[in-house]
């Protein structure tokens, strides 16, 4: 296992290793709840400065989000579209980086530590899935070299789930 702090001086090296590793740890895995069980550890393993990694999945009948394989203190089980970061992201199929979250509208506190975050919706063939949602102790931890690398690492979990 490496950390992005191996990769201080190309993140983009460590993000493309870790999307190698990940690839491999999924390959011949078609349980989606195995795969993103897997994904969420592999990225609290491999980010640096985070509090919590996780999935929130979508439920058609309910409209909303629901918590599914994280790795983190307990968390907030359902979130309906379009409220706080994960159901805005997933009510606009949009990534969202957010550098401060006490300045978003309507942000839901599951973690009191948490002060950034990174929130990636999860859509296949047009059909919102859920979201990657990732928490920071830091603000502003997340940047664009996250962004870009993150949204990667989700088009290959698509393949997985």
């Amino acid at each position: 296992m490496f950390s992005v702090q191996q990769y201080s001086t190309d993140r983009n090296e460590g993000y493309s290793l870790l999307l190698k590793q990940l690839s491999a740890l999924l390959e011949g895995e078609t349980n989606a709840t195995a795969n993103l069980a897997n994904a969420s550890a592999l990225l609290n393993q491999f980010l640096d400065r985070v509090n919590w990694v996780g999935f929130y999945t979508f439920e058609e009948e309910t409209n909303q989000l629901v918590l599914g394989p994280f790795q983190g203190l307990p968390a907030c089980v359902r979130i309906p579209l379009g409220r706080g970061v994960c159901g805005t992201s997933a009510q606009n199929q949009e990534t969202l980086v957010v550098k401060d979250v006490h300045e978003f509208p309507g942000h839901i506190a599951c973690d009191a530590a948490s002060q950034s975050e990174i929130v990636v919706p999860l859509v296949k063939d047009g059909k919102l899935l859920g979201v990657l949602d990732i928490d920071s102790p830091e603000k502003a931890r997340f940047d664009e070299i996250d962004q870009e690398n993150l949204e990667k690492f989700c088009e290959v979990l698509l393949r997985y789930i």
